[in-house]
């Protein structure tokens, strides 16, 4: 996957629409934004057409419209400021492996949550995992985020483990810098 090189602004921003967006779990105005990262509303609305280029925000139009985070957003900000992969935990049935790091966290179909699968790619080996396992990943190192769920398929060449999520939560305080 590649980079996304982000200003500190946008990422800042963008930070703020992730955890604004995990509280309400709704569309987040512009005004809302502006207030928390105390920039006037125009400077946002600005800022949020670039993040919509780069395809990590999308418009909701409407009166109880404003701006949704895409996956590709809390990808973007968990591997910005990583310079070497800090650990992501791995618990498979309530046990932390210590052999295993994960290295990327591809959720789908986001649009539909009870369709939503996250692919889990990770160091190491994935052959004690079964289908029906239940698995843990997270906290992320930077939006904290935590994935439950259950091992649906697997790829053991590719070190990936592909789960049904049962529940993904993140603490809405954002992290301490």
């Amino acid at each position: 996957m590649s980079s996304i090189e982000l200003t500190d602004s946008q990422r800042k921003i963008l930070n703020e629409l992730v955890n604004l967006y995990r509280e309400e779990e709704d569309a987040v105005k512009g005004e809302t934004i502006a207030d928390a990262v105390g920039r006037n509303a125009g400077t946002i609305r600005n800022q949020m057409q670039s993040l919509k280029a780069l395809q990590l925000v999308e418009g909701v139009p409407g009166p109880k419209g404003g701006y949704k985070p895409t996956a590709t957003a809390f990808e973007a900000l968990d591997l910005q400021n990583l310079d070497e992969p800090a650990s992501t935990p791995l618990f498979h049935e309530g046990e932390r492996l210590d052999n295993v790091n994960v290295q990327e966290i591809n959720l789908t179909s986001v649009h539909h949550p009870e369709l939503c699968r996250a692919e889990i790619h990770v160091q190491g080996s994935v052959r004690d995992f079964h289908e029906g396992d239940s698995v843990s990943v997270g906290p992320t190192p930077l939006s904290k985020l935590v994935i439950d769920g259950t091992v649906d398929g697997k790829d053991d060449t590719a070190s990936v483990l592909i789960l049904k999520i049962d529940g993904m939560e993140a603490p809405s305080e954002p992290p301490e810098h």
